[in-house]
């Protein structure tokens, strides 16, 4: 896949503006990622999924038992809780196969690492999100933020510019962008969009 390091501006469903950067789909780069995410920045990073009427903040209290694949499924598992996420080809049971059609809609078809902006259109909240083959979202993965206390989630007076390491690592590595972007580093104060 040709990477395309150039944000796409979208509105998002409640109205934010949202600077999306894609990412591969294929079952390895999104196996790594994820594992990269849970198995070395479990303590940095709060997920779930974020939907309209609900947003599924969690954090890990060490780091996951579990890691594995199997039919198309990628497990995290911090012993007893765990998450499935369709990443890969998804037959189903060999007695009860699943449809092409059902195996596409559970499957991630969109990933990207993206950056929400604020009303003065600067960064806000920086994250990777996963969609499966019908546009809704799987996981939003939120990095660490400048703006909020990385234990209480409370607004800093100073922003804490080095709360954006995973996210330049990231931007190195999937996008192939060596510098951090000054853009990233551009707001002065925390504010929804």
């Amino acid at each position: 896949m040709t990477i395309d390091a150039r944000p796409e501006r979208l509105i998002d469903e409640d109205g934010a503006t949202i600077e999306a950067f894609t990412l591969p789909v294929d079952p390895a780069s999104l196996e790594e990622l994820l594992r990269d995410l849970f198995e070395h920045h479990w303590r940095e990073i709060t997920f779930g999924p974020i939907i309209q009427g609900a947003a599924w903040e969690l954090r890990a209290n060490g780091p996951p038992s579990t890691v594995k694949m199997f039919d198309g499924y990628l497990t995290v598992a911090f012993g007893v809780p765990h998450f499935h996420i369709c990443i890969g080809e998804h037959r189903g049971a060999h007695n009860n196969p699943v449809s092409p059609e059902l195996a596409h809609h559970r499957r991630t078809s969109r990933a990207e690492l993206y950056r929400r902006l604020s009303q003065a259109d600067t960064p806000i909240s920086w994250g990777v999100r996963l969609f499966n083959g019908k546009g809704e979202q799987q996981i939003t993965v939120l990095l660490p933020n400048p703006f909020l206390d990385p234990d209480t989630d409370k607004i800093l007076k100073v922003p804490d510019w080095s709360r954006l390491a995973l996210w330049d690592r990231l931007r190195r590595r999937w996008l192939r962008l060596d510098a951090p972007d000054p853009f990233d580093r551009s707001a002065r104060r925390f504010g929804h969009g």
